[in-house]
C-alpha cells in the first residue's frame, strides 16, 4: 500500500552535496506531497542567490506543460520582470525532457545541473526517454547539462514511488 507523506523525511535531509539541489529536492518534495505531480523540482540561480523555484504542476494544474523546469522559469522571469535568464544556472533533481531543455535554451539559461538521468526518470515511469530519442538526444549540450546529486535525488525518486501518487 502507497503511503501518504507530508513531513519532510529525514532521509532527504542534507542529500545533497550542493545547497542549490538541496533547495530543488525540497522544492520536488512540496510538489509530491501536494499532489502536483512527479517528483521533479527546479532552482534557477544568479550571482549565488536563488531568484526562481518550480515544481512539477502537471496533475496539480491539469498542464501537461508544467514541469519543474518551465515552472521555475517562469517564477524566475516574473521576480526579475525579464523573458532573458542570461547569467542564470538551472539546478533540477531530473534531467530535463526535451521540452524542458528546449525551454531552458530560449531563456538563455548558461547550465543546468541536473540529478537523476533521463534513464532513472524512465525507471519511475516518465517517457522522457522516448522523446528524447524523437527529438535527436543529447549530441550538442555536452558542458550544458552536467550531473550533480544523482544519489540524493534518487532517494527523492525512492520515496515517490512509496507514495500515493497519479501515474501520468
Amino acid at each position: 500500500m502507497k503511503k501518504k507523506l507530508t513531513r519532510f523525511p529525514s532521509e532527504l535531509i542534507d542529500t545533497a552535496e550542493s545547497k542549490y539541489m538541496q533547495a530543488a529536492i525540497e522544492e520536488a518534495y512540496k510538489g509530491i506531497t501536494a499532489g502536483d505531480g512527479g517528483p521533479f523540482g527546479a532552482i534557477v540561480v544568479r550571482n549565488g542567490e536563488i531568484i526562481g523555484r518550480g515544481h512539477n504542476r502537471v496533475v496539480g494544474n491539469n498542464d501537461p506543460t508544467c514541469h519543474g523546469e518551465v515552472d521555475a522559469i517562469r517564477n524566475a522571469c516574473a521576480n526579475l520582470g525579464t523573458f532573458d535568464l542570461t547569467g542564470c544556472q538551472m539546478y533540477t533533481t531530473g534531467e530535463p525532457c526535451p521540452m524542458c531543455l528546449f525551454a531552458c535554451k530560449w531563456a538563455k539559461i548558461e547550465v543546468i545541473y541536473y540529478g537523476a538521468t533521463i534513464q532513472d526518470n524512465a525507471g519511475i515511469g516518465f517517457r522522457d526517454e522516448v522523446l528524447d530519442r524523437m527529438s535527436g538526444g543529447r549530441d550538442g549540450f555536452e558542458g550544458y547539462l552536467i550531473p550533480l546529486d544523482r544519489e540524493g535525488c534518487l532517494k527523492l525518486f525512492d520515496i515517490y514511488m512509496q507514495m500515493e501518487h497519479e501515474d501520468y
